[in-house]
């Protein structure tokens, strides 16, 4: 049987993540922390900064925090139950199912994107998502065996994966052709509700310098988006972003040094750089030299930033 920690610590991963994606932190992380109990071990730091580049962070901090309970309070052993692996940080519907199919082999309805599409294409479901998922989850539940359902789960995943694609599926190829009721319109299933605008949303990102050289970096509160994470201070991000606190800027000097734009899931951000000597005292935050930055969880959006102002430079 898998190694329940593998097959949890890559579930996590690959949620809203691709395969490709994953494959090198997910060597990377059991490289560095081979059992749970050496994950539970690790600061939440090193995990942010390890993961760096995977996105959503919140699945780092549950992360950390799941290891946590399973090496503290369950002695290192995960639950083998869907509704106790429910109760873990981080672990929803799909991930306690596929632990419990591919960890345990509990008979468990494992529904991933992939077998999402599978089902819909199969039973013909027209209704779009995301209003078709409970539809979908009845179908794949209905088609779980009691017998290998690891592997059974791990087989439609994989044939969503690589023979029932998004584009041009491979219907010649299925072992499931004949019985598909949508083979005919495979390729328009499922159907997905029109997804709204994204809004923009501004802000200015400040760069400010202390007289050896190094940057201020401050933590982004645990709850919210990139919680925990470091960042270069910055206004809040909406539509019509505050003035810069003054409080945090010298009274000249000042330059924009450009802008970035970042794509989150549900908003574009737009973020003015604003490079300024520090004040000599009273910022909240550590000083950390440029070179010293890959030490630290920067999100992406704040590698952008450093990457924008270094490229200034002489």
């Amino acid at each position: 049987m898998p190694e329940p920690y593998h097959v949890w610590l890559s579930e996590i991963m690959l949620q809203q993540t691709t395969v490709a994606t994953v494959g090198p932190y997910f060597k990377k992380f059991l490289e560095r922390w081979p059992t749970v109990d050496t994950l539970a071990s690790a600061t939440l730091d090193q995990v942010l900064v390890a993961w760096a580049g995977l996105g959503y962070y919140a699945r780092a901090r549950n992360l950390h925090k799941c290891a946590g309970i399973v090496s503290r309070d369950l002695g290192g052993a995960f639950p083998n139950h869907e509704k106790d692996l429910l109760e873990l940080p981080g672990v929803g519907r799909y991930t306690a199912a596929a632990i419990a199919a591919i960890a345990f082999d509990r008979p468990a309805a494992v529904m991933d994107g992939n077998v999402e599409r599978v089902m819909a294409r199969i039973f013909e479901v027209m209704e779009p998502l995301p209003d078709a998922k409970s539809e979908l989850y009845e179908h794949t539940a209905s088609l779980t065996p009691n017998n290998r359902p690891g592997d059974y789960a791990q087989a439609v995943m994989d044939l969503g994966a690589t023979v029932c694609t998004v584009r041009k599926p491979k219907c010649m190829l299925c072992p499931w052709a004949s019985l598909c009721d949508g083979r005919s319109i495979a390729e328009t299933l499922p159907q997905k509700r029109a997804k709204a605008q994204k809004p923009t949303r501004r802000g200015t990102a400040l760069w400010l310098v202390r007289g050896d050289g190094a940057i201020l970096l401050r933590r982004r509160p645990e709850k919210g988006l990139l919680g925990g994470m470091m960042e270069f201070p910055s206004t809040p991000w909406q539509e019509q972003p505050p003035p810069v606190d003054a409080a945090l800027v010298a009274t000249d000097g000042r330059f924009v040094a450009g802008r970035v734009v970042h794509v989150f899931t549900h908003f574009r951000l737009e973020l003015k750089i604003l490079v300024d000597v520090a004040p000599e005292d009273g910022l909240q935050g550590i000083w950390v030299r440029p070179e010293a930055f890959a030490d630290y969880a920067l999100p992406t959006v704040m590698k952008k930033v450093a990457a924008s102002v270094v490229a200034q430079e002489p």
